[in-house]
C-alpha cells in the first residue's frame, strides 16, 4: 500500500510540473485551488507549476500529519 501511495504522490508532482491543473484536480478536485492554478498557468507555464508542486507538497505534509 505504501509503495503505490509513493507512486501516486509522484505522478501528481510529474504532472504538477508538466500540466500543473491536472496535478492539482488529482490532488484537490474541484475547488479554489484548481481554479488559482488554471488561472495561474493561464498568465504561464512556469507561475502554474511553481503553484502546482507548493499545493501538492503541502497536501502531503498535511496527509502525513494525519
Amino acid at each position: 500500500m505504501i509503495e503505490w501511495v509513493s507512486k501516486m504522490t509522484l505522478l501528481r508532482f510529474l504532472l504538477g510540473v508538466l500540466i500543473p491543473p491536472v496535478g492539482i484536480f488529482l490532488t484537490y478536485g474541484v475547488s479554489s485551488t484548481l481554479f488559482i492554478n488554471i488561472v495561474l498557468t493561464l498568465l504561464g507555464w512556469v507561475p502554474g507549476s511553481i503553484h502546482a508542486v507548493w499545493a501538492i507538497a503541502k497536501h502531503e505534509e498535511r496527509m502525513a500529519n494525519i
